[in-house]
C-alpha cells in the first residue's frame, strides 16, 4: 500500500490526468501485492460504479446547460442583474454575483461558469474602472455558486455514492447558495465604500419590467426543476430531461438564438464533457475499492473517533481536512474517495447525510480557487488574462468570506435542513 501511496503522489506532481492517476496507482497496487486475482475483477468494478439510474442527469443537465447558453440566456440574466443593482456603488461588482446565481441553476459547474463569465464580465469590469485582478477573483467567487444552487453535478455524484436523496440535495442547496451570494455582496459593498467606487444612473421601473420580462423565459427551467422536485411531480432525474425540453423550447421559438447548426457542436460538447466525468467516477470507484481492500476508510474512521466523540469538534476537524484535499485533489475524484469513508463515520456522530453532504461539496468546491492545482484560479488567471500571484492575492478576501459562510452552513444544520424537510 504504502509503494501505490508513492505511486500516487509521484503521477499528481507530474500532473497527470487524475483519472489515469487513480486507475494506474491501482493497477500499481494489485501488481506489486501480487494480488492477481484482484486483475480479474477490476473491469467489472470499472463498471459496476457507473450502474446508477441517477448518474443520468447528468449529461442531461450538462445537454440543458449548453442548449440555454447558446439559446441567448446568459446575456439576459446579465442585463437583468443590471438593472436590478447596477446603479448601487460597485454595482457591476453585484451584476457579477447575481448573475452567477441565477446562471448556477442552469450550468451546475463552477468551472464551466467562470469560464463563461471570465470572457464576458472581466472585459466589461475593467472597461467601468474595476482592476482586473479584482474582477477576475469576483468572477472566479462568484462561480463557486455553480456546484451548490441546484442543479449540481457534485450533489448529484454525492447522492449516488451515499445513497442520499439527490431531491433533497437539490432543496438542501438553495439556502446555502443564497447564504455564499449575501457575504460575497456583502464583501463587495465594503470594499466599494473603502474605495469609493462610482454610482451610475438607476434605470427606470419600466426598464426593469421590460427587463425582467425579457428574462421569465430564462428562468423557465430552473423554477420547473424546483417547483416538479419541491412537488414531487418528478425525480431529479426525469427534471433534467424536462430542462433539456424547455430549453429547447425557448432557445428556438421565444428568444430565437438557437439555430439548428448549433446542435452538433452543443451534443459534442456535452459528450465530451460527460464522457471525462464518467472516466472519473469510473477510475475512482476503481481506486475507492483498493481502498476498501486494504480497509483504509475503517482505520481512518476508527483514527478520528479516537480524536473526539463530540461532534462539532468531528465537524471542524472535517471541514479543516477537507479544505487540504480540496487544494490538491479534483473535486469529484476527491469526492467519489472520501465518502465511503465519512459515510460510517457520520452516522456514528448523529449527523445527517444530506447535510453532510453540503458540508463537503461546499469544501471541495472552495478547492477550485485555492493554490497549488485550483483549476478555478488558472482559468480564471487565463481568461482574465491577469498573473496567478496577483489574482491569488485579491481573491483572498472572497476565500474568507466563504469560510464564514461555510462555517455557518456548518453550525447551523437548518440552513440546510428546513427545505428538505418541507418537501417530505
Amino acid at each position: 500500500m504504502t509503494l501505490a501511496l508513492l505511486v500516487f503522489i509521484i503521477l499528481l506532481l507530474l500532473q497527470i490526468p487524475i483519472a489515469f492517476v487513480l486507475g494506474i496507482t491501482t493497477i500499481a497496487y494489485i501488481i506489486v501485492s501480487n494480488n492477481m486475482g484482484l486483475m480479474e475483477t477490476a473491469p467489472q468494478r470499472l463498471y459496476s460504479g457507473l450502474e446508477n439510474y441517477g448518474l443520468l442527469a447528468i449529461p442531461l443537465f450538462m445537454l440543458a446547460g449548453e442548449l440555454m447558453n447558446s439559446g441567448g440566456i446568459t446575456k439576459r440574466l446579465i442585463h437583468f442583474s443590471k438593472s436590478l443593482v447596477g446603479h448601487f456603488r460597485g454595482g457591476l461588482a453585484y451584476v457579477n454575483v447575481i448573475a452567477n446565481m441565477l446562471l448556477a441553476s442552469i450550468i451546475g459547474s463552477a468551472t464551466a461558469q467562470i469560464a463563461m463569465m471570465s470572457r464576458i464580465m472581466v472585459p466589461s469590469m475593467e472597461k467601468e474602472g474595476y482592476s482586473r485582478e479584482f474582477s477576475s477573483a469576483t468572477t472566479a467567487s462568484a462561480g463557486l455558486l455553480g456546484p451548490i444552487i441546484p442543479p449540481s453535478m457534485l450533489f448529484i455524484i454525492y447522492g449516488v455514492q451515499s445513497g442520499a436523496s439527490i431531491g433533497d440535495m437539490f432543496m438542501a442547496g438553495i439556502f446555502p447558495g443564497i447564504l455564499l451570494a449575501i457575504t460575497f455582496i456583502i464583501l463587495i459593498g465594503y470594499t466599494g465604500k473603502k474605495r469609493q467606487w462610482p454610482t451610475q444612473k438607476r434605470e427606470r421601473i419600466s426598464e426593469v419590467m421590460i427587463s425582467f420580462i425579457k428574462v421569465i423565459p430564462a428562468l423557465l427551467a430552473p423554477a420547473i426543476i424546483v417547483l416538479g422536485i419541491l412537488s414531487g411531480a418528478f425525480t431529479p432525474t426525469e427534471s433534467a430531461a424536462i430542462a433539456c425540453i424547455v430549453a429547447l423550447i425557448v432557445g428556438f421559438f421565444f428568444y430565437r438564438e438557437l439555430k439548428v447548426k448549433n446542435l452538433p457542436s452543443i451534443f459534442i460538447n456535452t459528450a465530451v464533457t460527460t464522457a471525462t466525468i464518467t472516466l472519473l467516477i469510473a477510475m475512482a470507484n476503481l481506486f475507492g475499492w483498493m481502498l476498501s481492500f486494504e480497509r483504509v476508510p475503517q482505520n481512518i474512521a476508527t483514527w478520528m473517533v479516537s480524536l473526539t466523540e463530540n461532534p462539532l469538534l468531528f465537524l471542524l476537524i472535517v471541514n479543516i481536512f477537507l479544505l487540504i484535499v480540496g487544494m490538491f485533489m479534483d473535486g469529484i475524484a476527491a469526492l467519489i474517495i472520501l465518502v465511503p469513508i465519512f459515510s460510517p463515520l457520520i452516522a456514528n456522530y448523529g449527523i445527517d447525510p444530506v447535510h453532510f453532504g453540503v458540508i463537503i461539496c461546499i469544501n471541495l468546491t472552495l478547492g477550485l480557487l485555492t493554490p497549488p492545482v485550483g483549476a478555478g484560479l488558472y482559468i480564471a488567471s487565463s481568461l482574465g488574462q491577469v498573473k496567478l500571484e496577483s489574482l491569488i492575492k485579491a481573491i483572498w478576501p472572497f476565500l474568507i468570506a466563504s469560510f464564514i459562510a461555510l462555517l455557518m452552513i456548518t453550525y447551523w444544520p437548518d440552513l440546510t435542513l428546513w427545505l428538505p424537510s418541507i418537501t417530505k
